[in-house]
């Protein structure tokens, strides 16, 4: 059963710093809450730290500290992003030279080029120029879609 425990904690690191740079709501044991961006949290106690935050009452902060044995939930408010789908709109393009890495959050075209949610984070050229454009037409659509 150990076995198991490298891969589950892996995970939730991996879930958790997902949650980076997102909005989140973050609900206290005392019952009180908190939306904001998660712009640090500490992996060893869970603190997080909220960039312009608001709490339940509608009082605004630059930035909340919540200690980590406070948090009794912490849900994100905004989708995440469609890697996936992201990688099978670059496969059309790209036929057989698209890997995921979906753990890492990563995809790879022909090995040299590399994207995250962000966009284009490594490679150059021609190849990488039509990788930021499929990258920012798919972004485009996702937004229409959640406005209709």
């Amino acid at each position: 059963m150990s076995s198991f425990q490298p891969l589950a904690a892996r995970r939730f690191s991996t879930e958790l710093s997902s949650l980076l740079d997102k909005k989140v709501k973050v609900i206290t044991a005392s019952g009180s809450s908190y939306e904001g961006k998660l712009i640090a949290y500490d992996q060893n106690t869970l603190t997080l730290i909220l960039a312009n935050a608001k709490d339940d009452k509608g009082d605004a902060y630059a930035r909340v500290l919540i200690n980590g044995n406070y948090v009794a939930q912490l849900l994100r408010l905004e989708e995440p992003f469609d890697l996936k789908g992201l990688a099978e709109a670059l496969e059309k393009a790209f036929p057989n030279m698209v890997t995921l890495h979906e753990d890492a959050g990563v995809i790879t075209v022909m090995d040299r080029v590399r994207v995250t949610e962000s966009g284009v984070v490594e490679g150059s050229g021609p190849i990488a120029e039509r990788v930021k454009r499929i990258f920012e037409e798919f972004v485009a659509s996702k937004q229409l879609q959640s406005k209709a």
